[in-house]
């Protein structure tokens, strides 16, 4: 039996049971980041909402920085402690796609043509990394957070640790997390910090369609 055969039978049997629903929702992490889509634009919004849960200043989302020799096409620009990040998001709809020293390679190479605009470099991707782009990494400073990489500061630990799911665990259609993204509300939790009068007139969607995204996102971080 594979791992993705166990996974799917823990799922059902959550699903079976009375009350769990959001746990069922929690256990979907993985791929409620695979929902984000194949352009990878609201991934890039996520982990930008993400870093400034986390104390950074986030000025740029894929902005275009002239280095040496080349302009590149930066994912994000962090800022943290006086410190600036050039921030790189890999983003695999699949499962079983790994990020690789192609991806850790080129996003030194991005780093060191852009010298001195940058204190470091960091990669974010919501699949597993390769051994070889760890070693590479750890070997010329490069930050990696991956799916079970590194260790208790994982991508997933991250997001578990600081209740920062992503809003695609409500199973939102296409149209929906576009217009979410563009709104900056990439973060589950969000969608309390207003009554739903004010997020229907902020995104389009439903008062009705948002008050039942708002109970679901309660009974997942504050069950009774």
């Amino acid at each position: 039996m594979t791992s993705n055969d166990i996974y799917k039978k823990v799922l059902r049997a959550i699903s079976e049971e009375n009350g769990l629903k959001a746990l069922h929702q929690r256990y979907q992490l993985k791929d409620a980041i695979m929902r984000m889509g194949p352009a990878g634009f609201a991934f890039e919004n996520y982990i930008a909402s993400i870093l400034e849960y986390c104390g950074y200043q986030v000025s740029g989302i894929r902005s275009k920085i002239p280095g040496k020799c080349a302009t590149h096409e930066i994912d994000l620009t962090g800022t943290k402690d006086s410190q600036k990040f050039l921030i790189e998001c890999k983003y695999h709809s699949l499962r079983g796609v790994y990020t690789g020293l192609k991806e850790s390679l080129y996003t030194h190479a991005r780093f060191l043509d852009m010298q001195p605009k940058f204190s470091g470099e960091i990669i974010f991707c919501n699949t597993q990394v390769s051994n070889h782009a760890k070693k590479y990494a750890k070997c010329i400073g490069q930050q990696i957070f991956s799916w079970r990489y590194p260790g208790i500061n994982s991508l997933e630990k991250i997001i578990e640790k600081n209740n920062l799911y992503p809003i695609t665990i409500l199973n939102l259609s296409q149209s929906e997390l576009k217009i979410f993204s563009e709104s900056n509300m990439m973060i589950a939790k969000d969608l309390l910090r207003y009554d739903e009068s004010k997020i229907a007139r902020m995104t389009g969607i439903s008062k009705k369609r948002i008050s039942n995204m708002q109970k679901l996102i309660e009974q997942i971080f504050y069950p009774k």
